[in-house]
């Protein structure tokens, strides 16, 4: 599927996206629609984001083979063949997220990847590489960290991205990894989308942990209307999570997309 050249300008990297002129956001128009259920508008909803895909060609074919298309998927933009997995991804009716490396607590020991996003270097420097990650494809409603314990903690380094995030008319989602991450309030005083994993479902990663969470996943849906998941692209990950799907579609649970949580959440907590 091909990127609208509406919301595509130049850089010095390579097409990017923006805000139409008549201001149409690529979250929302690489949203993928939700049809509401009319015998139970008010049944839990529950959103799901598999990270990390794109890097292992078995790995991505497995999850857009296993996965339904209310999973958003997160790709890296390191892999060969990026563009046709997301291409594919968007064909198969799945949202898709760009994941931009930032840099973790134990940098350099632990390395994203090249164009990392460093609490040492300028604003200038660290949207002119926010840039490079936005040209590796296109299609995207939103950004994702790729690792970035210490950036996204550190609010004079994640507080232009955000912004710059935000004026492309992208969401930013956060997984959930790290708890020191200022991200929410920043994305709320600039009034731009945003979703917050409530759970990690993979942080064990064997097959009875990741479906004990899921099942807490669900129950928080259930609680509270809406629950958000964040799991990596692990084959034992991607196994349970789509054997899970069609049974709680079954039970009257409503798997949306990214873009449904991060469209209402005009302020963070």
């Amino acid at each position: 599927m091909a990127a609208d050249p509406r919301l595509l300008e130049g850089s010095r990297h390579g097409q990017i996206p923006k805000v139409a002129p008549d201001g149409t956001k690529p979250s929302e128009t690489y949203a993928k629609p939700v049809k509401p259920q009319a015998a139970r508008p008010d049944a839990p909803r529950v959103a799901i984001v598999i990270g990390g895909l794109g890097i292992s060609a078995n790995t991505t074919n497995e999850a857009l083979a296993k996965l339904p298309g209310e999973i958003t998927t997160a790709f890296t933009p390191y892999g060969t063949d990026i563009e046709r997995w997301v291409s594919r991804a968007r064909t198969e009716g799945h949202e898709v997220l760009l994941q931009v490396g930032m840099e973790p607590l134990d940098f350099p020991d632990n390395d994203p990847g090249p164009q990392t996003l460093l609490t040492s270097l300028s604003p200038d420097q660290n949207i002119d590489r926010l840039h490079w990650f936005m040209s590796r494809f296109q299609g995207y409603v939103g950004v994702s960290s790729l690792m970035g314990a210490r950036f996204t903690a550190t609010d004079h380094a994640i507080s232009p991205v955000l912004r710059e995030i935000g004026r492309r008319g992208l969401i930013y989602f956060d997984d959930g990894a790290s708890a020191r991450s200022v991200a929410g309030q920043i994305a709320g005083a600039n009034n731009m989308g945003f979703a917050k994993a409530d759970a990690i479902l993979d942080a064990v990663p064997t097959p009875g942990e990741i479906d004990n969470a899921l099942a807490r996943l669900e129950s928080m849906a259930g609680t509270g209307g809406i629950a958000i998941g964040a799991a990596g692209a692990l084959p034992v990950t991607i196994d349970r999570v789509g054997q899970w799907a069609k049974a709680a579609q079954g039970r009257g649970v409503t798997l949306v997309p990214i873009s449904t949580v991060a469209s209402r959440a005009k302020t963070a907590t």
